[in-house]
């Protein structure tokens, strides 16, 4: 999609975009072969697309973010889905002092999982294998999260989901988002950001291994759930536009959870807290 977009370029915006793609100009090549067609902002294109091919050839996903709104991150995802990873983390709360529990990565083959106490500082080193990182809410949250926690920054290019969505009308939790796309969580259905640190309260105080293994279970069922969300989201938008007929990408088959969760344990944690 990105070599279909001109909205990114200074001066360029949605309306002169669509007005390019009406008029024919539907790629960068097809501007600079008609450098005219953008009238009084020719000059603009033709920069911005000699620039934008720069920057593609470098896979410097980073510019494209910056110069797009987060509504429409999605147009770099196809061009970055190689090098894309989806994250996700667990923590023992929202408030100042809380800690990440667990942290999930997915790039669409490989899932990895770190836990607080045993892996959790390969994390950093494992996630500059990415150029691009796939959250929902990571904006506000996962990724402030992780960058204050390791006390370092996090250079990737960022799509967050939440506002792509937010886009489409389709808003609420991660949870609420994939029920409305038609996203089953099986067994999981039910189980929250809160209930995580409950299972992890119980592996802090029991040492279960099943209290964990439901935890990363939860955990790494978001990961695997982005990227259905993700492919789901871009569709929708393309659909928007007049590309519906040959930019759709086909949905993957469902990765494998490599961990499974207790449905006794989660139903003797729903029965001991009143809270729930």
């Amino acid at each position: 999609m990105l070599i279909n977009t001109f909205s990114h370029i200074p001066g360029i915006g949605p309306s002169t975009e669509k007005k390019l793609w009406n008029d024919g100009i539907r790629t960068w090549a097809d501007a600079l072969q008609k450098p005219g067609a953008a009238g009084k902002k020719a000059f603009a294109v033709q920069k911005g697309i000699h620039t934008s091919m720069d920057h593609l050839e470098k896979k410097d996903a980073k510019f494209f973010e910056d110069l797009l709104p987060a509504s429409q991150h999605f147009r770099f995802f196809p061009e970055f889905r190689g090098s894309c990873a989806f994250l996700d983390i667990e923590t023992t709360g929202l408030s100042i002092g809380s800690t990440i529990t667990t942290i999930a990565l997915y790039d669409g083959s490989t899932i990895r999982y770190y836990v607080q106490g045993k892996n959790l500082g390969n994390f950093i080193k494992d996630i500059q294998q990415y150029q691009v990182l796939v959250t929902y809410n990571g904006k506000t949250f996962d990724l402030p999260f992780i960058q204050e926690y390791f006390n370092c920054r996090l250079p990737h290019a960022h799509i967050d989901l939440r506002y792509i969505l937010k886009s489409l009308g389709i808003g609420g939790g991660l949870k609420k988002c994939e029920k409305t796309l038609g996203i089953d969580r099986g067994e999981l259905d039910g189980v929250d950001g809160y209930f995580a640190v409950l299972l992890w309260k119980e592996y802090q105080k029991t040492k279960n291994p099943k209290a964990l293994d439901t935890l990363l279970a939860y955990n790494i069922e978001d990961v695997i759930n982005l990227e259905t969300l993700m492919i789901k989201a871009y569709n929708l938008k393309i659909k928007e536009t007049c590309f519906s007929d040959t930019h759709v990408i086909r949905e993957s088959p469902k990765a494998l959870n490599p961990l499974r969760a207790d449905a006794h344990l989660i139903k003797q944690l729903k029965a001991l807290y009143s809270e729930w």
